[in-house]
């Protein structure tokens, strides 16, 4: 049976060569070209990514991975979509050698994170999101932690920064200040920018969420591509996340994050209060590191647009060398880096 699919994903893949080329070429003009990025390979994973522990919370049973000594200072990590916690792999190692004890937990609808109830909506709204992490800090006992993130990550974790900033000792975010608000994602954006947002609009439709459940695998390699045009990650690479997205939630819960931002969805009236909120663009006070790398085909705000939003110790860093979207996992040392020093601001 694993090679049937096997076969069937190349085949499917096969038939849409032409298309993702074509894609690439128009995307990744949007940043600007530089050197290309060494291949990665899935080989040698820490032993805390091949041995999870699982905590539960009230909503959900989380899977992570855990590394570093008891007493170490707390950092959590997290990853955004399309990827999962090895976006951390090669960061981790890199902060345990430092004393940090090294939290990556699973977002919902992700490898073996479940939720707990039937009676759960697969909601994928950020204050959902950023709730969960809340409550696994509280499941472990941890009052206060430096965290980092990218993608869906980073606007958690801005999210915690903001509205819990007790619990965020320091942050590192990648392209900056991402939190939003269906009245903002209501409006329209210019075409070169809507273009970016092509599977949102696809998302969308009842075809768009029938046509991710059936080749997700296909469809999020070719995300990994565009967001990422001059990363030659290897099959390996790909494939020890791609794992995490046969979650039987994950479809419900991608398509409800992007139906969400437009407005398409409801979310949960139990957070109703901290969605508006949210909605006034609150300032972040928090030590802070931003980040952004130098050839990111994803849609990504400039650093210029966001600076003023974080109101305490701060800094940016652009990362060259052809770093795309994924930078924790193609700039580990950039991003692990980023992490010990905001700890010391």
């Amino acid at each position: 049976m694993p090679d049937q699919i096997n076969t069937r994903r190349r085949r499917l893949l096969g038939t849409t060569v032409a298309g993702i080329g074509m894609l690439e070429l128009g995307l990744s003009g949007l940043a600007k070209a530089q050197q290309s990025v060494t291949p990665q390979s899935a080989s040698a994973l820490p032993a805390a990514f091949t041995h999870l522990r699982h905590v539960e919370t009230p909503t959900l049973r989380i899977g992570y991975a855990e590394a570093g000594p008891q007493n170490g200072p707390v950092v959590i990590l997290v990853h955004g979509w399309p990827y999962d916690i090895h976006s951390f792999a090669e960061v981790t190692p890199m902060l345990v050698a430092e004393g940090y004890r090294v939290l990556v937990p699973y977002l919902r609808g992700y490898g073996p994170t479940r939720i707990l109830s039937a009676d759960t909506p697969r909601n994928g709204q950020q204050a959902a999101i950023a709730s969960d992490i809340i409550e696994f800090m509280d499941a472990l006992k941890i009052e206060s932690a430096i965290l980092g993130g990218f993608d869906w990550g980073a606007r958690t974790v801005n999210i915690i920064a903001a509205l819990w900033p007790q619990r965020c000792k320091a942050m590192v975010s990648v392209s900056g200040y991402l939190i939003g608000n269906q009245k903002a994602g209501a409006a329209p954006l210019p075409p070169k920018a809507e273009l970016q947002w092509w599977y949102q609009f696809y998302f969308a439709t009842e075809r768009g969420r029938a046509g991710y459940d059936a080749n997700r695998y296909e469809f999020n390699k070719l995300i990994w591509r565009l967001a990422s045009p001059q990363w030659h990650f290897d099959d390996a690479t790909f494939d020890r996340s791609a794992a995490s997205f046969d979650n039987p939630d994950h479809v419900a819960i991608v398509v409800h994050n992007y139906r969400w931002r437009l407005g398409l969805a409801q979310g949960e009236p139990r957070f109703d209060a901290l969605e508006a909120r949210l909605a006034t663009a609150p300032a972040i006070a928090v030590p802070t590191i931003t980040m952004e790398g130098d050839a990111n085909g994803a849609p990504h705000p400039e650093p210029s647009a966001y600076a003023k939003k974080f109101t305490g110790k701060y800094q940016h860093r652009n990362i060259g060398g052809g770093v795309g979207h994924d930078l924790p996992q193609e700039a580990p040392r950039a991003f692990a880096d980023a992490i010990i020093d905001v700890a010391r601001f």
